[in-house]
């Protein structure tokens, strides 16, 4: 397991983190996503085998880019 944390400068409130975590806990591999809304950051816990490009790519997609 892995843990890592992303920053997300368009997090503005605790809906972007659940939006957030609802899409990161549907892609298979990703255990845990917590956020903190004032820090505008996430952390997300996921199997050795899932890339961090995945992650990467879903944030994206969904309109919160991680720098």
């Amino acid at each position: 397991m892995q843990t890592k944390q992303f920053l997300i400068p368009n997090i503005s409130c605790g809906h972007c983190v659940r939006t957030i975590t609802n899409e990161l806990t549907e892609i298979k591999g990703i255990t845990q996503v917590s956020g903190n809304p004032e820090t505008k950051q996430i952390e997300v816990v996921f199997d050795d085998a899932l890339s961090v490009e995945k992650i990467l790519t879903t944030l994206k997609e969904i309109g919160y880019p991680a720098q």
